[in-house]
């Protein structure tokens, strides 16, 4: 469980909004951005600081762009990274242990049976469904959530290797209709041209050191973090007003255009 931080909101602003634009090819799954069907698709803000603009600044650049065809919709994000690195391997692990990027879905922003999904430089992901956020009692149930999802990563740059400087790495992935139905409630799916969805993305970004030519994550993995300590950045799309993603009514708005 993450960002349980139980403070007021920090005067958090009004909810971002992204159109995102109707395209009849859909882009190859494959993490490279230079895709034809995403050159005219408009980049998100850049991301900060998950409390708000008044925090310090990301240290480095992280940015996502979407559409949606008939099939599904598309999410694009690239980071901006000098040392692309990951460990972990194995399928519903409990990615934000590494740097990760994160998607967080609630179609009909009731707050309720939202989606979550996480993914690391190697390509490993997490899929969540969760009943309603953890502070008010919530419960996710972990594992495959969406069968027809494609995900994949491209780095900038070399994996794991601490001798170099890379430029980042970038993600795509793909979210079938048939599948977000369950997460939709009243509203359809495939949605129509004007409807709107909440969404919202997190970057999660550690400090690391070197040792004998590897990377290692601080704190390391496994070392145990007091209550109410954050020593991870983490970095959005729309600010949530506090460190905890699972507040939905902070997500952004998708409104899907034609």
């Amino acid at each position: 469980m993450r960002f349980l931080l139980c403070l007021p909101l920090l005067a958090a602003a009004e909810p971002l909004t992204y159109e995102c634009r109707f395209a009849e090819t859909a882009p190859k799954i494959d993490g490279d951005l230079s895709d034809a069907a995403w050159e005219k698709i408009a980049w998100t803000s850049d991301f900060t600081d998950i409390r708000g603009k008044d925090q310090p600044a990301p240290r480095f650049r992280t940015r996502a762009k979407m559409l949606w065809t008939a099939d599904g919709l598309h999410v694009a994000a690239e980071m901006e990274e000098p040392h692309v690195w990951g460990t972990l391997t194995e399928k519903n692990a409990i990615i934000f242990h590494d740097n990760d990027f994160e998607i967080f879905l609630d179609p009909d922003g009731d707050t309720l049976n939202y989606y979550e999904f996480e993914i690391n430089a190697l390509g490993t992901i997490w899929e969540l469904t969760l009943d309603k956020p953890y502070s008010k009692g919530g419960n996710a149930v972990h594992g495959t959530n969406l069968p027809g999802l494609k995900s994949a990563v491209k780095i900038d740059g070399t994996l794991n290797n601490a001798s170099d400087t890379d430029t980042g790495w970038s993600v795509e992935i793909f979210l079938p209709w048939k599948d977000l139905a369950r997460h939709t409630g009243k509203l359809p799916s495939p949605p129509k041209s004007g409807d709107t969805w909440r969404i919202n993305f997190s970057r999660v970004q550690w400090k690391h050191l070197v040792k004998d030519g590897k990377y290692v994550r601080v704190p390391a993995h496994g070392a145990k973090i007091p209550d109410g300590d954050h020593p991870e950045d983490n970095w959005v799309w729309s600010p949530q007003g506090v460190i905890n993603m699972h507040v939905p009514e902070q997500w952004g708005r998708l409104v899907f255009v034609k």
